[in-house]
C-alpha cells in the first residue's frame, strides 16, 4: 500500500475504527433481510509527505452512484454558508454575466443557485445522478460525471475556461488526487481563481473528530500537505480562510503559479506556521489519536447503557455519515437508540447502515417524547438546539459525544 500523493509506502497507522458498511448505504425494508458488506475503516499517515489517508477499499463509482443519499440543501446552516460565499466571492472577483463559474461535486445545486440568481453563467459537475437531477430541476446546467483532467479538457474545449472554480468538501472524496488537481489547473482561466474547502486536519485532531472518517473520505488534509499537492500542479496559495464549518475547515484560494516562485499569502504563512508549531510537520504528531477515539466510545456506551437500565428512551437526530461512523464504531444498535430523525425525505423510511436504526421524520420526537436526543451532526448543533428546544417541555435533554460526552438542557 502506497501514498496516493507521493507514492511512499504506508506503514504508520493513525486510526483504526474496525470495519463498517459504507456510511451512506442506507437500507430499505427489504434490505433488512439481506447481509451488508463491511469494509475496513483504517487511516494511515505517510511518513514522507504526511498525508493522512484511507486505503481505497471501495471504488468511487460504488460510493457516489445514482441513488446517493446526501442532498446539501436540507441544512439551513449550509445554505446560509453557500449564500454568504456567493455574495462575497462575486464582489471580490467582480463576477458578472461575462464570467464563468464551475463547481465540482455540485450536488443538488445548493450553491450554484445563488450564482444563477445573479445571472452569472455557471456549470455543475456532479457524479451522482439523483442529486444532479435535483440541480437540473432548478435550471442549473449539470454534467453527470466524475471530474478529472479529461473532463476538464473537454469542458474547456466545449465551453472555455472558468473564471471561478469551486470545490467544496470534495477533495477528501477523490481517490486520484493528481488527476483531480491537474483538472482544476486545466479548467482554470489564466487570471481565474479556484476556491477549495476541506475540513482542517488540525481541527480534526484537536476536536477528536474521528467520526468524520468514512469510506467516502479517502484523504485528510493539513495545509502543509495540501500546499505541496497544489504546488505539484502549478497552483499557488493566493489566500487561506479559516472557517467554522464541519468542525473547522480551510478555504484555500488558488491561482496559477505564474511566474513561479512567488511567496504564499500572509494568511497561508500564518496557518502553516501554526501547523509547524503544533508539530504537524513530524510523524510523531499523529500518535495517540486512537486512544482519544476509544475514550469517546467508552463514555458514550456507558451513558447509553445507563439510560437503558433506567428505562429512558434515547433518540438521535441527523442520519449523517459521521453519525453512522460513530454508531458503528461503538456497536450501537436500536436497543440503545430507538430511532433517528432526519429532515431529508430521501432518508426517511430507511434504516441506517450497520446499526439498522430506523430513520423517521421529526414528528416522531413530539409523538414519542424521548428523554434524550443524541445530536449526531455536532457541526450544526446550534441550529439543532434551537430547532428542537421543545423537548424541554417534557424534560428531555440533548447529548453530544464529540469531543467528549456532554448533556445540555434545552433553552425553552
Amino acid at each position: 500500500m502506497r501514498c496516493r500523493f507521493c507514492g511512499a509506502p504506508l506503514v504508520r497507522e493513525f486510526l483504526n475504527l474496525g470495519t463498517s458498511p459504507s456510511a451512506n448505504a442506507f437500507l430499505d425494508v427489504e434490505g433488512l433481510n439481506r447481509g451488508e458488506v463491511y469494509y475496513p475503516l483504517k487511516l494511515y499517515v505517510c511518513d514522507t509527505c504526511l498525508l493522512v489517508q484511507l486505503d481505497a477499499y471501495r471504488k468511487s463509482e460504488e460510493l457516489f452512484g445514482a441513488d446517493y443519499a446526501y442532498f446539501s440543501s436540507y441544512s439551513s446552516t449550509w445554505l446560509a454558508h453557500a449564500r454568504d460565499y456567493a455574495e462575497t466571492i462575486t464582489a471580490r472577483r467582480n463576477l458578472s454575466s461575462r464570467s464563468r463559474v464551475v463547481e465540482l461535486a455540485s450536488n443538488d445545486g445548493y450553491l450554484l443557485q445563488y450564482f444563477k440568481a445573479k445571472a452569472i453563467p455557471c456549470l455543475g459537475i456532479e457524479p451522482s445522478l439523483n442529486t444532479a437531477q435535483a440541480a437540473m430541476a432548478k435550471g442549473i446546467p449539470t454534467r453527470v460525471e466524475f471530474f478529472g483532467a479529461d473532463v476538464a479538457s473537454r469542458v474547456v474545449a466545449e465551453q472555455g475556461h472558468a473564471d471561478l472554480v469551486i470545490a467544496n468538501n470534495v477533495l477528501a472524496h477523490v481517490p486520484d488526487i493528481h488527476d483531480f488537481v491537474s483538472g482544476i489547473q486545466i479548467l482554470l482561466a489564466p487570471h481565474g481563481v479556484a476556491t477549495i474547502e476541506f475540513p482542517h486536519l488540525a481541527r480534526l485532531v484537536a476536536g477528536v473528530q474521528f467520526d468524520t472518517v468514512y469510506h467516502e473520505h479517502y484523504s485528510y488534509f493539513s495545509l502543509l500537505t495540501s500546499r505541496a499537492i497544489f504546488a505539484a500542479h502549478g497552483l499557488r496559495l493566493e489566500d487561506v480562510e479559516e472557517l467554522p464549518t464541519h468542525g473547522g475547515s480551510l478555504r484555500v484560494h488558488l491561482v496559477h503559479d505564474t511566474p513561479p516562485g512567488r511567496p504564499d499569502a500572509e494568511a497561508a504563512r500564518k496557518v502553516l506556521g501554526e501547523e509547524r508549531a503544533a508539530g504537524m510537520d513530524r510523524p510523531e504528531f499523529y500518535a495517540g489519536f486512537q486512544a482519544k477515539a476509544e475514550a469517546v466510545k467508552d463514555a458514550l456506551l456507558a451513558f447509553l447503557l445507563d439510560c437503558k437500565r433506567q428505562g429512558k428512551l434515547v433518540a438521535a437526530y441527523g442520519a449523517a455519515a459521521k453519525g453512522n461512523t460513530l454508531l458503528n464504531f461503538c456497536g450501537i444498535r436500536s436497543d440503545m437508540v430507538g430511532f433517528v430523525v432526519d429532515a431529508s425525505p430521501h432518508k426517511q423510511g430507511k434504516f441506517l447502515p450497520g446499526s439498522r436504526i430506523p430513520v423517521v421524520d421529526e414528528t416522531e420526537i413530539r409523538k414519542q417524547r424521548p428523554d434524550v436526543v443524541l445530536l449526531l451532526p455536532w457541526n450544526i448543533q446550534e441550529e439543532l438546539f434551537e430547532q428542537l428546544s421543545y423537548i424541554g417541555q417534557w424534560g428531555g435533554v440533548f447529548a453530544t459525544a464529540i469531543p467528549r460526552l456532554r448533556l445540555q438542557t434545552p433553552r425553552i
